[in-house]
């Protein structure tokens, strides 16, 4: 067997399998409960809209309440505030930022009563009119019953998140037939890591949902397209497009994140602010009905050109509206969805003035760029635009646009829509991870192979006087019995040792000092240095001898603190020394001019 066996491109697990089976299963209870969500939103909506119990789709914009329409909305968000207030307070909000917080904060711990409530009043809310998709809401769910699930047997931390977001990921499979697209938001979102043990959970618990999604919801994409190549002038507007729906996205976080603060200094509690922000949304809906609710077909009739560009103005500009005050009022809704009709909507408006490329393509274009540039996440959106329409030639326009507003927002905005309300909560998140230089590094690559060892025979007294005294070299030093490990030696261990009864326990020998150490702490060469520099803070010590198997503890060498610093010095100087190797000459030589006399 090679030396360096034991380095891999990636961790070995052999818990994943177990992973894999929960996974499944909590992607298909997940999928069951978007069953439930959006048949609670189709049931809400028929009683609110329409005075009728039923569970059959209806649009809210074809309702005929007039101007009674207002109070719609008022009721749904009193309703929710008071679930709010008397429930879970955690059921606020659009369902990710949450997610994100109890993944990285609450060890991904999350109640049974999100679980059950946040459906409820979600499907309140959106079904009486608020202008929310179903996603935000389901994520949560999704969530809350994968770490239910994850509660109920044995895992670490890490696993109950893995768990987590696979329910999170899987719910957002099954409302939208997007299953690839929900594995790189768990990504880029949920995770805050690129690892098999956690991506290919997640990974899984989609598949299950994407063909479990089948038997609850049919087969096909939610917004079926098809357009024309993109020609050469197309770059030009999809970078147009870009920068407009980078601005677009950074004028939404703004503007809802200011509404919020007014809501803020209000003198009335925060359960009665989902109740204010319903008339905000009633009024939208009595002057734009379709601007109430979900509204998919209203993106489909964007994307397919069947809405003239000034209706497509007045609904821009009155979802926007009602999308920023209704969630700043802290109710329970989701993102996705008003994003997707927001960026539609400016590219019908820009689809007149773009040049290159069909009309068609632009509201497409401009629903991915500003929902990545929104979330801060560019391949979800790019990826999520294609799973929803099937529209292969769009695939380079929507790379282009998606990139550049995701640039544009990158510069201009200091958080996403995401995380902008976990750091008002006193969280910092940093989305930037790349590999650590202490997990790429092994023992045996930064470890001291020349010990300086002490027998087990000598006595603590010597030990004290010789390697302890004046003359200290070294904080530790490894205790070897026959070349075996037994413990290591260090001046507050031996002097604790000698402290009640000095005389006679000097005179004793360091075997004696470890007899009762059964399991001595050490190193292996094959360990990576941010387990051994995990195990150094744990126990408190500067040094771990390093051992060449478990079994014979035989001593190879010595891992200090300092040692662990090399890699991450190597790694600075990768990010920050500038060099350069090469110097460009120019193809000719340089020219000789013969210098010019003045001539009087």
């Amino acid at each position: 067997m090679s030396m360096d066996s034991h380095k891999r491109d990636f961790s070995a697990n052999a818990r994943l399998p177990g992973i894999f089976a929960l996974a499944a299963g909590i992607g298909l209870v997940s999928t069951l409960a978007a069953f439930v969500l959006l048949n609670l939103i189709h049931l809400f909506t028929n009683l609110s809209f329409f005075g009728t119990l039923s569970f059959v789709e209806r649009s809210p914009a074809a309702n005929t309440l007039g101007p009674w329409v207002i109070g719609v909305p008022v009721i749904g968000g009193l309703i929710v505030g008071m679930i709010a207030r008397f429930g879970s307070e955690k059921i606020r909000g659009h369902g990710i930022p949450e997610a994100i917080e109890a993944i990285l904060f609450g060890k991904s711990r999350m109640s049974p009563k999100v679980a059950v409530l946040k459906p409820l009043s979600s499907g309140i809310v959106i079904g009486s009119g608020g202008p929310f998709g179903a996603e935000g809401p389901i994520i949560m769910t999704g969530g809350a019953l994968g770490s239910l699930i994850a509660q109920c047997v044995k895992v670490t931390s890490a696993e109950r998140k893995t768990l987590l977001v696979a329910g999170a990921a899987a719910g957002m499979t099954a409302v939208f037939g997007t299953p690839v697209a929900a594995v790189l938001l768990a990504v880029e979102l949920l995770l805050f890591e690129w690892r098999p043990r956690s991506f290919l959970p997640v990974a899984v618990a989609c598949a299950v949902a994407g063909f479990a999604r089948a038997i609850f919801f049919g087969t096909g994409p939610l917004f079926p397209l098809q357009t024309a190549a993109p020609d050469g002038w197309s770059l030009l507007s999809c970078m147009i497009a870009g920068v407009l729906s980078g601005a677009l996205a950074s004028g939404l976080s703004a503007a809802l994140y200011k509404v919020e603060d007014l809501f803020g200094k209000l003198p009335v509690h925060w359960m009665w602010w989902p109740a204010l922000g319903g008339i905000v949304v009633g009024i939208g809906g009595w002057l734009e009905p379709r601007a109430l609710g979900v509204g998919y077909d209203v993106i489909g009739d964007l994307l397919h050109q069947n809405i003239a560009v000034q209706v497509a103005l007045l609904l821009l500009g009155v979802k926007a509206v009602m999308w920023v005050v209704a969630l700043g009022s802290g109710t329970s809704g989701g993102v996705l969805a008003p994003l997707l009709m927001l960026g539609a909507g400016l590219g019908t408006v820009l689809a007149h003035w773009l040049p290159g490329g069909e009309p068609a393509l632009w509201p497409l274009v401009c629903m991915a760029a500003t929902l990545g540039a929104t979330l801060g996440a560019p391949l979800t959106a790019i990826v999520f635009a294609f799973g929803l329409t099937h529209d292969a030639n769009a695939l380079l326009p929507l790379l282009t646009a998606t990139l550049v507003a995701h640039g544009f927002s990158a510069v201009a905005m200091r958080r996403s829509i995401m995380t902008e309300k976990i750091a008002r909560r006193g969280y910092h998140i940093y989305r930037e991870y790349g590999v650590d230089p202490l997990e790429r590094h092994f023992v045996d690559e930064v470890m001291t192979a020349s010990v300086e060892a002490v027998d087990a025979g000598t006595t603590v007294g010597e030990t004290l006087h010789t390697l302890f005294g004046a003359n200290q070299l070294r904080r530790a030093y490894p205790v070897v019995r026959d070349g075996a490990v037994i413990g290591v030696a260090e001046r507050g261990l031996l002097e604790r040792f000698c402290a009640d009864d000095s005389k006679r326990k000097r005179s004793m020998t360091l075997a004696d000092v470890f007899a009762q150490q059964q399991n001595p702490a050490f190193a292996l060469p094959s360990e990576p240095c941010r387990l051994v520099a995990t195990r150094l803070a744990v126990l408190g010590l500067e040094r771990l001898p390093v051992v060449a198997d478990r079994n014979s503890m035989r001593l190879v060498g010595i891992v200090s603190r300092s040692d662990l610093v090399k890699p991450s010095l190597a790694h600075f100087e990768e990010e920050h020394k500038r060099e350069r190797f090469r110097r460009i000459r120019p193809a000719l030589g340089k020219r000789r001019f013969a210098p010019v006399r003045k001539t009087g």
